[in-house]
C-alpha cells in the first residue's frame, strides 16, 4: 500500500445535503438585507483560542496522515462552520459597503 492509500480522505469543505451548517447556510444566503449592527456583530465573530488550537492541532495530524475516523469528522466540523462563517462576513461587509455607498435618506 503506497502512502496515498494510507491517507485519509481530506474534507469536501463543501456543506452538503441537510447538515446543520448546510441549513444555515441556506437560511442566512436567503436574506437580502442586514443592518448595519448585525454585519458588524458577524464581523466580530471568530474561533478562540482553544477551538484554534484543536484545528491546527488537527491539521497537522489530518498533513501527517495520522487522523482518527472521529478527528476527521470534527475537521470536517471545523471547516464546515469556517466556510460558513467566511460567507457570512462576506455578507457583511457587502451590506456594510453598500449601506456607506448609498446616499442618506432624509
Amino acid at each position: 500500500m503506497d502512502h496515498k492509500e494510507r491517507e485519509p480522505p481530506m474534507s469536501s469543505q463543501v456543506i452538503t445535503a441537510n447538515t446543520e451548517a448546510a441549513i444555515l447556510a441556506r437560511l442566512i444566503q436567503a436574506r437580502d438585507s442586514m443592518s448595519p449592527d448585525v454585519a458588524k456583530y458577524l464581523l466580530s465573530i471568530d474561533f478562540d483560542a482553544d477551538d484554534t488550537e484543536r484545528m491546527n492541532l488537527l491539521a497537522e495530524r489530518a498533513r501527517e496522515g495520522r487522523l482518527t475516523v472521529e478527528e476527521a469528522a470534527e475537521l470536517d466540523s471545523y471547516l464546515h462552520v469556517g466556510s460558513l462563517l467566511s460567507i457570512m462576513q462576506s455578507k457583511a461587509r457587502r451590506h456594510l459597503k453598500s449601506d456607506l455607498a448609498e446616499p442618506p435618506r432624509p
